[in-house]
């Protein structure tokens, strides 16, 4: 099983509550701006603490029963909307900061080639298109050894070219890594082409 989520959470007025299992492939979290999808990955991330539930990602108890892994402990490869590139660091060095956890199932070589980066190696994150960002955040994520991947609205900021670009990328990743995936959208077109399984969240 990829993800067994059960968490619930208050956040001001808002009562986050959310239950669902998955298993192989891209399994996305589907609904409105302000529904608290992006909430439910930081849970996952171990940036935010339930106040109840428990989650379990590829068999590993994460959270719940007394069990609160450390946000680093959990090896989550956590690719945000607007890419957070390091700006002091060219694209190689950002690439490579990601390498730091140790061996990754994915070299640097490979990810330049998976992801078409090998003309913007030396290029600064501030001259980069948001298409370009995006590449280069989601292979930072794969190269530092992820156990699994949260990707939030990763083509929210895209034009339609860019985005079915990254959404290629995503397929490969997807098919050829195996990795469990979580999916944050509002467009139904995405989520039907990338998910095995949707989750709806509502206001």
């Amino acid at each position: 099983m990829s993800f067994d989520v059960a968490v619930e959470k208050k956040l001001g007025d808002a009562e986050i509550a959310v239950a669902f299992k998955s298993f192989t492939g891209l399994t996305a979290l589907l609904g409105p701006s302000g529904s608290g999808k992006t909430s439910i990955l930081n849970m996952i991330a171990g940036l935010i603490t339930p106040d109840s539930g428990h989650i379990i990602v590829g068999g590993e108890l994460l959270f719940g029963n007394g069990t609160d892994v450390r946000p680093e402990r959990r090896h989550a490869g956590y690719v945000f909307q607007d890419a957070r590139l390091f700006p002091h660091l060219r694209v190689r060095a950002n690439l490579l900061y990601g390498a730091r956890r140790g061996v990754s199932r994915i070299g640097l070589e490979e990810v330049v080639d998976l992801f078409g980066l090998d003309q913007l190696l030396d290029r600064w994150p501030r001259t980069l298109s948001g298409g370009e960002a995006q590449r280069v955040a989601i292979g930072r994520a794969l190269l530092s050894n992820p156990s699994f991947l949260l990707l939030d609205e990763p083509l929210a900021s895209l034009d339609q070219a860019r985005a079915d670009e990254i959404m290629g990328m995503i397929e490969r990743v997807r098919d050829e890594l195996k990795l469990p995936i979580l999916y944050v959208s509002h467009n139904q077109a995405e989520v039907d082409r990338l998910a095995a399984q949707v989750v709806a969240i509502r206001r």
